[in-house]
């Protein structure tokens, strides 16, 4: 079975569905599967539109060898994809891990409703376009992938048929890379710069720990947003735009520091926690979205509502004030974060495209 994977960005871009997408192109040709990789990236010095029918024709070109289409994102790539796939005539599978919708809404044109909230209400033009795209490529998928039951639960409502939509959680290459690295008092946090990720909270936060130091992993729009924050508020020396950097660089970087933290506020997968929980490293997370599936309370880590300091403080204290806990949730999530190998992803993938 010959695949063509197209997705939004690959490496050396820096992502979950750059990760995602790498995974699969190294480990399904182990399984006897042939994949090819469509990114986005290269159309994407073409202006808008245009950039989407050049991907089109790539889609129409490099398709119509395959016997499977699978996109990554429901409109950057999906809405091309799906397109081509269907006059093809191919299998068309497309991943869902946002809503791509929402997401332009709240950086551009104002919305203010949580991702539930947002999902039954009518908005301004542009908004409800890109609604309309998203079911539109999800309803003529033949099977629709989510990283998560959360997501699984609301992507079900883009459908006409929601049992078409199954969960596959996002797998992570679990490469053991445990060493007796001096801890230091580092917090890391890491995702895209985007609202909804909560880093402006953790900035100000650092205010109340003069001891600690805060290392901001990722790249994106709130780029000079955070770095002017962290100015005006004279933290340039304790807190650090890391930006994008590799996932070697980021475990060196999480096997030094005490504490993950991820202050979200929307997650339908997070590739950043299950490796902080892999690392060793103790994690603080919001009780919201997929996280509750990777992260059972004062078990695995410590879960906390989005933006409440008061919790993210107190959950600091717990851990580092009982080393019995520390030890026993970090013990708990390593073991739980095998759960989440690339293996497991895999081998649910290969029963989704045998059973096309």
């Amino acid at each position: 079975m010959k695949i063509l994977l197209c997705t939004g960005i690959f490496p050396p871009d820096i992502g979950g569905p750059a990760t995602y997408s790498k995974l699969l192109k190294d480990e399904l040709p182990k399984r006897g599967f042939e994949v090819e990789v469509l990114s986005f990236g290269e159309v994407r010095k073409f202006p808008k539109i245009i950039r989407h029918i050049i991907y089109f024709f790539k889609v129409l070109k490099r398709g119509s060898g395959v016997d499977v289409v699978y996109a990554q994102d429901p409109v950057s790539v999906g809405l091309p994809s799906v397109l081509a796939a269907k006059i093809l005539n191919k299998k068309f599978i497309i991943r869902v891990a946002g809503d791509f919708a929402w997401e332009q809404g709240v950086q551009r044109f104002g919305v203010k409703e949580t991702i539930d909230d947002f999902q039954n209400k009518k908005y301004g033009l542009f908004v409800n376009f890109f609604k309309k795209i998203q079911k539109f490529v999800v309803d003529r998928a033949d099977t629709v992938i989510t990283p998560s039951i959360y997501f699984k639960n609301l992507v079900s409502g883009w459908c006409k048929d929601p049992k078409k939509v199954i969960t596959i959680y996002n797998g992570i290459k679990l490469i053991d890379r445990s060493i007796n690295t001096k801890k230091e008092n580092i917090i890391v946090t890491a995702g895209r710069l985007v609202s909804w990720k909560g880093f402006d909270v953790l900035i100000e936060l650092m205010k109340d720990l003069p001891e600690w130091s805060l290392s901001i992993v990722g790249d994106g729009p709130d780029h000079d947003k955070l770095r002017s924050l962290i100015e005006e508020n004279g933290l340039s020396g304790r807190v650090f735009l890391k930006g994008s950097i590799s996932r070697e660089d980021l475990m060196d970087l999480l096997l030094r520091s005490k504490l993950f933290i991820l202050n979200t506020s929307f997650e339908s997968f997070s590739f950043q926690v299950v490796e902080a929980m892999f690392a060793g490293i103790p994690v603080i997370t919001t009780n919201i979205g997929n996280l509750k599936e990777i992260i059972e309370n004062n078990k695995e880590g410590i879960l906390v509502e989005p933006n409440n300091k008061t919790q993210i403080l107190n959950a600091m204290q717990k851990i580092n004030s009982d080393e019995n806990f520390r030890r026993e949730i970090v013990a708990n999530a390593k073991k739980k974060s095998e759960f989440f190998s690339i293996e497991h992803t895999v081998e649910n993938l290969i029963n989704v495209l045998i059973n096309l």
